[in-house]
């Protein structure tokens, strides 16, 4: 079975606060995830004009929605420190670019992949830039159709790029009802690639069970508390969720198997004993 690479999703969790992102840099990092997430936005081009003025309750006091937007915006000097944060963790980290601005931002970044949001995989000029950076691409399809998939997959094919898709539902949280992890299959069946899951529901074993069905990438939003303030805080890992998580998935891969019935080395001595054999 192939290691599944685990990437911890900070997302916006970390609420514009530096310290708070690196707590969960450690949390990642001990837990033994692969990499740490982002998401970058340039928020001028991405809230919409009817949303820019709406005026949101926040931690901070009332504020226009565009206003909350750039307070929890990471810029230079933050993505400096979490670049050297995560080299001195030995994690590697990445970013959900939003818009094309934040795209050739990130690029300043010797990152390992770009991740594409669900919700911008139909956005072709951004999926089209993305393609031509020469990075992996990992992309979710959550509430998406197949044909939605099938331009996105092409975008990569036309630029011959390395990518992967991950399955997901993107309700926050994720209802387990509709989780259907049988669409994992369905996808490396259709689309020949690498197929991960990116999940939002409460449950872990549900992202353990996904490896089983296929999955070689694993996603999941990680939090310091469920309860702190936020939209993705609710359908987060907590601390000791997470080291469960990545536990149950290394212990899957090692008990996975080939699927060849043999006598195991460790059988030998009871086989003996009993058998006479």
């Amino acid at each position: 079975m192939k290691k599944t690479y685990i990437i911890a999703e900070i997302g916006i969790n970390h609420n514009g606060c530096l310290e708070t992102a690196k707590r969960l840099i450690d949390v990642a990092a001990v837990s033994g995830c692969d990499a740490v997430k982002f998401q970058k936005r340039n928020p001028d081009i991405c809230v919409p004009e009817h949303q820019k003025g709406v005026i949101r309750d926040t931690p901070w006091g009332k504020m226009t929605y565009l206003e909350y937007k750039h307070r929890v915006e990471f810029g230079k000097k933050e993505y400096d420190e979490i670049d050297a944060y995560c080299k001195l963790r030995g994690i590697a980290w990445s970013a959900s670019p939003w818009d094309v601005d934040s795209l050739k931002f990130l690029m300043k970044y010797d990152i390992p992949f770009i991740k594409v949001p669900s919700a911008m995989i139909t956005n072709k000029t951004l999926m089209s830039a993305v393609a031509q950076t020469g990075k992996k691409v990992i992309f979710s399809v959550g509430m998406s159709n197949l044909k939605e998939i099938d331009i996105a997959v092409q975008q990569m094919r036309d630029k011959k790029v390395d990518f992967s898709l991950l399955h997901c539902n993107s309700t926050y949280p994720a209802p387990l009802s509709e989780l259907n992890l049988s669409c994992i299959g369905t996808l490396k069946e259709r689309y020949g690639c690498e197929v991960g899951y990116s999940g939002h529901e409460f449950r872990l074993g549900t992202s353990v069970a996904a490896i089983y069905l296929g999955a070689t990438i694993i996603e999941r939003h990680i939090t310091l508390d469920r309860t702190m303030w936020g939209t993705d805080q609710l359908s987060s890992v907590e601390p000791q969720g997470l080291i469960k998580l990545v536990k149950g998935i290394r212990e899957l891969e090692l008990a996975y198997g080939d699927g060849v019935k043999r006598v195991t080395e460790s059988e030998l001595g009871p086989r003996k004993k009993l058998r006479g054999y």
